[in-house]
């Protein structure tokens, strides 16, 4: 069969695999802070099946998420078997991983050992205050910032820094997390709130858009756009000096599904092809039920020829997916 493409032809090359959807921050824009994990984790056999059939299909990144997958024992032997893998064109896999960071700095150094190239942290706030008020986690702060040093050092590079601004919340922590950048030797990449929290709580009025981050940093220092591939989330900037990199995430206000390359496996085995899906496509249900790889080649084909155009937040026909992030994968 030809490398994985969905009917819009866009090459689908990038996949995300969800390893647990159990965390140990409970962040306002995630959790409820009353729900806990949902759904069942997979062994870790299970998984690398599945990166292992879509690598044969053109898949060439795989980045691993939760919850937080760091919580996962044998998280690092994962990885290293992952690594062991190669695309279609004989290179090893781009292995990437996201966490929340609290447990990075004892495990960056076996992280790479084991293959992982890159990593990116979540942190919404370089306030200790502020920070515990959005992850409801009170001595977080310092293990994160130790993590994201620890990453550095160990080459997990390029080291990148997520920050979900909320209104009300952390709007101003965009010039705090500009200097950070330039001080860290980080790049930070401010996300629009998306409609994916346990609350249900989204409004339009919450997001802190990529016009305004612009607007705002320029008051620190201005900023000067850079190229990016078509298929990234990300619109990059430097500052005008070229010190520091800020990547902005702008799902809302300017969406980029036109190029989007990526599908998802939660940590249960669904198949989701889009963050706003409101279905899910139970791939480990077929492997449970003896499927071959072959019959899983030609359900995931199937499958993909599902990938939504695009979302469509903020539109009055709108709907809520199926499942909130942290059930999903980030």
């Amino acid at each position: 069969m030809p490398p994985l493409s969905d009917k819009f032809g866009r090459p689908i090359t990038d996949l995300r695999i969800s390893i647990t959807d159990h965390c140990n921050y409970k962040c306002v824009y995630c959790r409820t802070g009353n729900e806990g994990a949902l759904y069942g984790d997979l062994p870790f056999a299970d998984y690398l099946r599945m990166v292992r059939v879509l690598v044969g299909m053109g898949i060439q990144k795989v980045r691993i998420t939760g919850g937080e997958p760091l919580l996962r024992k044998g998280v690092v032997e994962f990885i290293r078997e992952l690594a062991q893998l190669r695309d279609l064109e004989g290179e090893a896999l781009d292995l990437a991983l996201t966490t929340n960071g609290h447990l990075l700095p004892e495990m960056a150094v076996p992280l790479k050992q084991a293959g992982l190239r890159r990593v990116t942290v979540s942190m919404d706030a370089v306030d200790p205050d502020r920070f515990a008020r959005i992850t409801r986690v009170a001595s977080g702060f310092d293990n994160v910032l130790a993590g994201i040093r620890a990453a550095r050092r160990a080459g997990l590079w390029p080291l990148k820094v997520n920050c979900v601004l909320m209104r009300g919340f952390n709007e101003d922590q965009i010039i705090p997390f500009g200097m950070f950048a330039r001080e860290e030797g980080v790049v930070v990449r401010f996300i629009e709130f998306m409609p994916l929290e346990e609350d249900r709580l989204w409004s339009p009025q919450t997001v802190v858009t990529l016009d305004e981050i612009v607007k705002r940093m320029a008051e620190y220092r201005p900023l000067v756009e850079i190229p990016r591939e078509r298929s990234e989330t990300a619109r990059r900037f430097r500052f005008d000096d070229g010190v520091g990199e800020i990547g902005i995430i702008a799902p809302v206000s300017h969406p980029f599904c036109g190029h989007c390359s990526r599908i998802r496996i939660t940590s249960d085995g669904k198949i989701r092809t889009c963050l706003f899906s409101v279905w899910d496509h139970d791939l480990h249900g077929r492997m449970r039920n003896g499927a071959s790889d072959a019959e899983l080649e030609d359900y995931i084909h199937g499958v993909v020829q599902k990938k939504e155009e695009r979302h469509h937040i903020g539109e009055p026909d709108f709907v809520p997916a199926s499942r909130t992030m942290v059930h999903i994968g980030g």
